[in-house]
């Protein structure tokens, strides 16, 4: 089989980290465009892409089986409406959107150009994540109890002009980590009932926040933070935990139950994540199954609401109002 062609957009760090990774595999990268068109030559140079002058030539005259986006939050609906609109399949960076209306625009676009669209949570596309789903949902450890989730790193020692903490980039703990943590409960049960956060507001954005997701019977308790370093994931049932260390890019989760202990162990990397995109754009699909429109559009809405609870606008926001 050929290799699947992907036409960059952005080419700072996580260009640069899944370019490293699917280029192992059956990937190339055929077309790059970034604002910084010194970046654009030198990211095309290493991965012998074309690099092109302006997102639009790209589309026009790039040869490519669908489009990635590696660029701030702020720009994917721009950047994905464009594509989809050209007829081109898009993988996304999380957060797909900064906004419920944001990722609504995404998906009608996607249903009226008949056109793939997926959010790219590689969290989902990995064998680990799925394996723990098939625990909750077989009731190996029982009726949920609880779900306690941290997930930290210190981001404020960043530089300054760091996307990560800037307000006009949507910088903060939320939509850049806290996105992980709340698809993770999501994709395990759903919608929640209830939705509750608090969070510590500085510079225009949210540092950290513990959100509070409630269900029939349990919480999901979620920790987000840019000023500690921490990771870990402990769901409890009635008859046992499952335990994920580092559950965003696992390589292992632990059930244990009085009966016996299980370890399940898989790669979260970014090449299978491009690889099952792959597949499925190959095979017409226009939704994930991994990651369904749904589940980007209800996290967002889970976002939204915990943005509202906080009192955080971002700067772009308040100029459309």
């Amino acid at each position: 089989m050929e290799k699947f062609r992907w036409a960059y957009v952005g080419s700072d760090s996580i260009a640069g980290s899944t370019a490293a990774s699917i280029t192992r595999g059956a990937h190339e990268i055929a077309a790059v465009y970034s604002r910084n068109a010194a970046k654009a030559q030198e990211f095309a140079a290493k991965y012998g892409a074309k690099a092109y002058s302006s997102f639009e030539e790209m589309l026009a005259q790039g040869e490519f089986d669908a489009v990635y986006i590696a660029t701030p939050h702020t720009s994917h609906l721009e950047y994905s409406l464009k594509a989809m609109r050209a007829g081109k399949p898009v993988l996304c960076e999380k957060p797909a959107g900064v906004s419920e209306r944001e990722v609504s625009e995404m998906l009608t676009a996607s249903r009226e150009n008949n056109v793939y669209f997926c959010e790219a949570m590689w969290t989902w596309f990995s064998p680990v994540a799925l394996e723990v789903k098939k625990w909750v949902a077989e009731k190996r450890i029982g009726e949920i109890k609880s779900v306690k989730i941290e997930y930290a790193f210190p981001g404020v020692l960043m530089s300054r002009n760091s996307r990560l903490l800037m307000p006009e980039t949507a910088g903060g703990a939320l939509l850049d980590i806290g996105v992980y943590p709340i698809t993770y409960c999501y994709n395990l049960f759903g919608f929640p009932d209830r939705i509750g956060c608090r969070g510590k507001l500085k510079n225009g954005i949210d540092i950290e926040e513990k959100v509070t997701l409630g269900y029939e019977g349990f919480d999901c308790v979620l920790n987000m933070s840019l000023t500690r370093l921490k990771e870990s994931c402990k769901i409890t049932g009635t008859l046992g935990g499952i335990t994920i260390p580092v559950f965003h890019m696992a390589r292992l989760a632990s059930l244990k139950t009085k009966e016996r202990k299980e370890n399940f162990t898989g790669k979260t990397d970014y090449l299978t994540e491009f690889s099952r995109a792959a597949d499925e754009i190959r095979a017409g699909r226009t939704e994930s199954l991994y990651i369904p429109h749904k589940s980007t559009l209800d996290c967002m809405r889970i976002m939204d609401e915990c943005r509202r609870q906080m009192g955080l606008v971002y700067p772009f926001e308040e100029e459309k109002n």
